[in-house]
Formats: structure tokens, sequence, C-alpha cells
């Protein structure tokens, strides 16, 4: 049965580093969050019991993107300093590969380390249906499907929020790091977020 949510979050798909506003997402009651996936350590974990009760970030990347990965990537970085010791404490941060057959978790675990990740920031892989359920259930994906098969073409949003006060949305991957920290703080709280301008 198609969800009643799905095109207010395939509206997702359409927010860009320029938009007015990104809708707000909804907390996932059932099961498209919980998906098993493998960390860049090799562990085994499923993202729904692991993100029970947490602040998070949830981006989408491959490590040998070419178009906004870097460029999104770069932006964390930002993101993962201004945290601070809130990072691995308050808050996670979840990159999830749209390449699973080449980053493998020690491909994974090399890109961590290069980019001078720090704990608290996990990277993630898994089945291509899993990665992809998971994708849009969080209303990163696109109507045409041709488009949406095409890692090359995915969003370049950021899902950010709280599993435990159902506070969830959107922002643009490139967004001031600041504005990204401060959107955290408001789901960290409890209160609804901010349309992101």
């Amino acid at each position: 049965m198609r969800s009643p949510m799905l095109p207010r979050l395939a509206a997702l798909v359409t927010c860009g580093v320029g938009a007015l506003s990104c809708a707000p997402l909804p907390p996932d009651p059932g099961g498209p969050l919980d998906v098993p996936l493998v960390t860049e350590r090799g562990e085994k974990i499923q993202l729904r019991r692991q993100i029970r009760g947490e602040t998070v970030l949830i981006n989408f990347m491959y490590t040998r993107c070419s178009g906004s990965c870097p460029l999104t990537t770069a932006n964390l970085v930002k993101v993962q300093d201004a945290l601070g010791e809130r990072l691995g404490r308050d808050v996670f941060i979840y990159s999830i590969s749209l390449d699973p057959a080449e980053d493998t978790p020690e491909v994974l675990a090399g890109y961590a380390r290069d980019l001078g990740a720090k704990p608290g920031w996990t990277f993630l892989t898994g089945t291509l249906d899993d990665i992809g359920r998971l994708r849009r259930s969080l209303g990163l994906f696109d109507l045409d499907p041709s488009v949406d098969a095409d890692r090359t073409r995915h969003s370049g949003l950021i899902v950010y929020g709280n599993e435990a006060t159902g506070a969830w949305s959107a922002i643009p991957g490139l967004a001031d790091p600041r504005r990204i920290v401060d959107a955290i703080a408001r789901v960290s709280r409890g209160a609804p977020p901010a349309p992101t301008r």
C-alpha cells in the first residue's frame, strides 16, 4: 500500500541549496529505518536500534563520487568540528554508501581515516536493496525511476532528527555548518525544526 506521506516526502528531493524550505520528515513508526547495515569497522547493526534516542544526521554518499559527495562530506567535516565534544555524545553522523559493491567496510574505514572523521561519525554499507529502501523511507528519492537509479544524481540533502522526540527534517548538505548545528540543536531539544532558508 502506498503511504499517504509519500508525496510529502518526495517533495524533499526538490529542496536544494537555494530552497526556501524543506518539508519536515515524520518519525518512522515502523520498519523502514530498521535495515541491517555494516559499519566501517565491520560491525553489523540495525539502524533503527542504533539511532534510538539519539540526535542524528544521515546522508548518502559514495567514496568514488565526483559530484556533490566531496563537497557535502567536506562540509560535514566542518559540522563535526563545530559540534566539538557533542559529536559521539549528543549527536551522531551516519554516512551511508550508495555504492556497496565498491564501498566495503575496509574502503569506508580508509575514507573515514583520510577525512579525519572522529568517533560519533559512522560510515555504513549494506545491500543495495536495503540502502534503497532506507533512502526512499527518508524521502531522498526521485519520482523518475531512471533518475533515481542513477547514483550520480542523488540528493545532496542531509536528513536530521531525533528518534525520541520524533522531530525530523532535512537541510541542504552545503548549508552553512553553523546553520546545520543550530538545526540539530532544535531537534535535540524537541522543538520543531525551523524551515531552512
